[in-house]
């Protein structure tokens, strides 16, 4: 099921020209943020369930937090179309 919805979306974003390293950017950057989401906003644990040393996962948290705040509204349209199929998936 996943794998088809993937498949999906993925020949969406190829047809709407969207790079690997935005695609791969913003799937991180979403992936993290609902599995901070989900533990409440607890870096250690959320690190044990993704994998990841909590150093990591805190450096990354706080350049998305850094990227989101002087350009929030400063997306490219490119990336507001994939961040939103990314949320619709």
């Amino acid at each position: 099921m996943i794998h088809n919805r993937l498949e999906s979306l993925i020949d969406e974003m190829l047809e709407g020209q969207i790079l690997l390293d935005e695609a791969l950017c913003e799937f991180e950057k979403l992936y993290i943020k609902k599995a901070m989401a989900r533990h409440k906003q607890h870096i250690s644990n959320t690190a044990a369930i993704l994998g990841i040393h909590r150093n990591t996962l805190a450096k990354r948290v706080a350049t998305y937090q850094k990227q989101e705040s002087p350009q929030k509204g400063a997306k490219s349209s490119k990336q507001k179309k994939l961040t939103h199929r990314l949320k619709a998936s």
